[in-house]
């Protein structure tokens, strides 16, 4: 392996920028020569990259995808979703159970690690799921057994879903507290899906309409409120960490920071196309903007984005979920699987709103706020930290995770130069601004 040398990069760091040469050698990082007014010391490789006006990070981090193997190939292996993260900057992925089979026993985790052993393209940890008691007394024998240590370090928590998603894992109602008591004795996250069953299955039955739209009506926000209110009552009197995925409505957030504000260890995420996206677009992108929890109306888009600069929300993950083309055209639209691909475009749609730009070539009500600094937070310290990840920073004698972005990059996102087995995205034809390429990490 050659060395290499990254030159005049800045590293962007939670306490401010800094500028420097890195010396890579091996996969390690051996040198961070930071530049300052006075001598520096020169270094040399076999290989140079020129950085000046180039940002620095750790890999990115995506903590909420859906690898999709095994069981479900024909949208995407672990092997071409891992190149499609990569392609986006992101090194390290957290896989949701929701398989086939589902991750519900050590039997199918010991076979999703065997299988990401062959993959080098990206780091991938898995979630462990929870829907029955035997899966519960499974992830009780995986914490418990000296011998499966191994396999217990690829956990980074419990997936709970609170109602049916894409694989149709519902937890079973009479189990919530226990899982919640197990989680906080074991010190594992609680990642809920949050939509209330009873609510959803309610406005299911009094719909009449099949347009795509009508997602939204069904899933409404009340459910995800109700939902979020359900599991911090829980968390609360269990003590357990618990994690919001894929945040969606104004109330939710408000919830959330609540139960910060008193005390309890909740976090949560919110998705790009929950950020980027809203029910306006159902008219152009039909069941390609179909997804759980559902698209909601501008206004709950602007509170995701105040969630963000106000720290409330802690992470952005990209609820990664191909399916096919064929799956997704199926008439009427409303029966197309929920989900959609987003783990290449997360940092693209990032890095343009911290260039001061707004992807998005026709709706924008507001100027969200964000900086370089945020994006870090928010895709490498913070879920780093709650899923106790042990990623390193850049510094002296750590693996060389590292991301480099050409911060004025300007490009197009094309579904057909996705790296995606999908081979589609809902961004289709949205200019960007910011290009990350992975770089010394192999």
């Amino acid at each position: 392996m050659t060395s290499l040398l990254i030159h005049g990069g800045t590293i962007v760091r939670p306490t401010g920028d800094e500028r420097a040469d890195l010396l890579i050698d091996e996969g390690t990082i051996r040198e961070v020569n930071v530049r300052t007014t006075g001598p520096r010391k020169l270094l040399a490789a076999d290989q140079t990259i020129e950085a000046n006006g180039q940002l620095l990070f750790p890999g990115f981090i995506d903590a909420h995808v859906h690898f999709r193997e095994p069981g479900m190939e024909q949208k995407g292996t672990m092997e071409s979703e891992s190149q499609s993260a990569v392609a986006g900057g992101v090194t390290v992925v957290c896989d949701m159970p929701n398989t086939n089979p589902p991750t519900v026993s050590i039997a199918a985790l010991k076979e999703k690690v065997r299988i990401a052993e062959s993959i080098f393209a990206c780091d991938i940890r898995f979630f462990f799921g929870v829907t029955q008691r035997e899966h519960l007394q499974e992830l009780q024998r995986l914490c418990s057994d000296v011998s499966l240590a191994p396999l217990r370090a690829r956990c980074c928590g419990v997936k709970l879903y609170l109602d049916h998603s894409t694989g149709n894992q519902k937890v079973d109602q009479d189990i919530v507290h226990d899982i919640f008591h197990t989680c906080a004795e074991l010190q594992l996250p609680i990642v809920a899906h949050c939509e209330d069953p009873v609510l959803n299955a309610r406005a299911a039955k009094l719909n009449a309409r099949d347009d795509i739209a009508t997602h939204s009506v069904i899933r409404a926000p009340e459910s995800e409120q109700r939902a979020i209110t359900t599991a911090v009552e829980i968390a609360k009197e269990t003590g357990a960490h618990l994690h919001v995925a894929h945040l969606s409505t104004k109330r939710g957030v408000e919830l959330i920071a609540q139960a910060k504000s008193d005390g309890l260890s909740v976090t949560c995420e919110v998705a790009p196309h929950h950020l980027f996206l809203s029910t306006e677009d159902y008219e152009e992108l039909g069941s390609f903007a179909k997804m759980n929890p559902p698209l909601r109306t501008p206004d709950h888009c602007e509170a995701l984005w105040h969630g963000i600069e106000n720290g409330t929300i802690d992470c952005v993950a990209s609820d990664h979920a191909p399916h096919t083309l064929e799956e997704k055209q199926v008439s009427p639209s409303l029966k197309a699987p929920s989900g959609v691909p987003g783990v290449e475009t997360m940092i693209p749609l990032l890095l343009t709103v911290a260039a001061g730009r707004w992807p998005h070539p026709q709706h924008r009500a507001f100027a969200p706020k964000l900086l370089y600094t945020d994006i870090r937070r928010l895709c490498f310290d913070n879920p780093n930290r709650i899923f106790s990840l042990g990623l390193n920073m850049i510094e002296q004698g750590s693996p060389a995770n590292l991301v480099l972005v050409n911060p004025e990059e300007e490009w197009e996102l094309q579904g057909s130069h996705l790296h995606s087995k999908c081979g589609w995205t809902p961004y289709e034809g949205w200019k960007v601004t910011g290009k990350a390429t992975v770089v010394g990490r192999w």
